[in-house]
């Protein structure tokens, strides 16, 4: 994946949500009779302007994008004339002025809702999640779970994919509850499991906490076909045979099997392979080959695509199902994002769960590359992290502003001047705070691989 295609993802994802958020500001300004001076995407010296409409509104692309903003007339910023008092922000009722603030979040939040309602009605892709063998001595091990279960619930929650299946889990795995899991086994019956999460570290929700709790997809390390003059002919594999062991190190999954091989390009490896009722000890020497700009060990041996296109699904709803899950969906995403934020704040959730740009820009590459659904996917899941971060109340976001006519609406005067001073100053500490703790988690995840 190309620097500029991830580049490109990145600033239309960016632009979407940032037009989105000020129109929202846009639209209600309008509509509360206050004039717009500037409707501008991005900050600093602008690149491209044009003005438009009665009130000659200027309308801008800004040299850095990371942002934008709504000006509008205002008597604390300048001057104005007597005949348009009545237009500017600080004339207007605490309410409108409210209403105008909290109208960017909203647009954000009506975004994400229509992208999910579309995508639900459309029909979302998705694997089963069919459960491979747990590793012995994991949570998953401990409630009882085996190979080829499939898990049809969490709780009273629905699970018919596999990401399902992780969002409900890392909702639960965020409080570290103990929870029931409803699964049904290659024969249909079904069974319950009580799934222990208080194990769960800080640390873990920032990786794969499945993983970590022992919950990995049905994928047997099983060979379905050995390419001729491969490492894998040569050392004796045949098709049939599963991989057990890599170097002493147990394998129970085909992504296992690449992780153990992939590293090694050259390098011998001692497998052992069960091969019908035999197990046998073979040594291979995988053969280097370029992948992603480095260079990965290869055996020549390929899976039975069978076992991931039996477990392909796709969901999908009626309009008024599609609606009742679009608004579920951003509920939840919204409610775990506070909760993972309070989580950070007293230390019982990592703060390396925080992202930045480079992290944003690089998974917005990926889901582009894995296609539309995946990329708008991504685009309305930012959108409600851009929602819920301007309602933190924290000067200088919306959410500041909101908190400041709250108080204004309760005491029925506004902040005055000296504490609107000393909340700017809090709230520049704690944005570039937030924003160093991002790049540094950045930094740290480009360096670290």
């Amino acid at each position: 994946m190309s620097i500029l295609f991830t580049l490109l993802a990145f600033v239309v994802a960016l632009g979407v949500l940032i037009v989105i958020h000020e129109l929202g500001h846009y639209l209600v300004a309008r509509l509360c009779g206050v004039k717009v001076l500037r409707f501008a995407v991005g900050f600093g010296r602008p690149l491209v302007s044009r003005r438009f409409g009665a009130d000659q509104t200027e309308w801008a692309i800004a040299a850095f994008p990371l942002g934008g903003y709504v000006k509008m007339l205002d008597e604390r910023e300048g001057e104005v004339a007597p005949s348009e008092r009545h237009r500017a922000f600080n004339r207007q009722s605490v309410y409108r002025r409210f209403a105008i603030v909290l109208a960017g979040p909203i647009a954000n939040f009506l975004l994400a809702i229509l992208v999910y309602w579309l995508l639900f009605m459309h029909g979302v892709p998705g694997l089963k999640p069919v459960l491979g063998e747990p590793p012995a001595g994991s949570a998953a091990a401990h409630a009882g779970f085996q190979a080829g279960e499939t898990v049809v619930r969490i709780g009273d929650q629905a699970t018919p994919t596999w990401q399902d299946l992780r969002w409900a889990l890392l909702e639960r795995a965020v409080d570290r509850q103990a929870v029931t899991v409803e699964v049904q086994n290659e024969r249909g019956l079904i069974a319950f499991r009580r799934l222990d999460l208080s194990e769960l570290s800080a640390s873990d929700l920032d990786s794969d906490f499945l993983g970590k709790i022992g919950l990995r997809r049905f994928s047997p390390p099983v060979i379905s076909k050995v390419r001729p003059g491969t490492p894998g002919e040569r050392a004796g594999l045949h098709p049939g045979d599963r991989i057990i062991e890599a170097d002493g190190k147990p394998i129970s999954s085909w992504e296992e099997l690449v992780a153990a091989i992939a590293p090694r390009p050259g390098t011998p490896v001692s497998l052992r392979v069960q091969r019908a009722d035999q197990v046998l000890s073979i040594t291979v020497t995988p053969e280097p080959a370029e992948e992603g700009g480095r260079t990965v060990g290869r055996l020549g041996v390929e899976r039975d695509p069978n076992v991931i296109e039996r477990q392909l699904v796709q969901v999908s709803y009626g309009p008024i199902a599609a609606a009742r899950q679009a608004f579920a969906r951003t509920w939840e995403v919204s409610a775990l994002s506070l909760r993972m934020l309070g989580k950070m704040i007293v230390g019982e959730v990592s703060i390396k769960n925080l992202s930045g740009p480079i992290t944003i820009a690089d998974y917005a590459g990926q889901s582009a590359q894995m296609g539309w659904l995946p990329y708008v996917s991504f685009i309305a899941l930012i959108s409600i992290s851009l929602g819920v971060l301007n309602l933190l109340p924290v000067p200088l976001l919306d959410g500041g502003h909101l908190m400041y006519y709250l108080v204004e609406m309760i005491k029925g005067r506004p902040v005055s001047d000296r504490a609107l001073e000393i909340g700017q100053r809090i709230g520049m500490i704690v944005l570039f705070s937030l924003m160093a703790f991002a790049l540094y988690n950045d930094i740290h995840r480009l360096v670290g691989g």
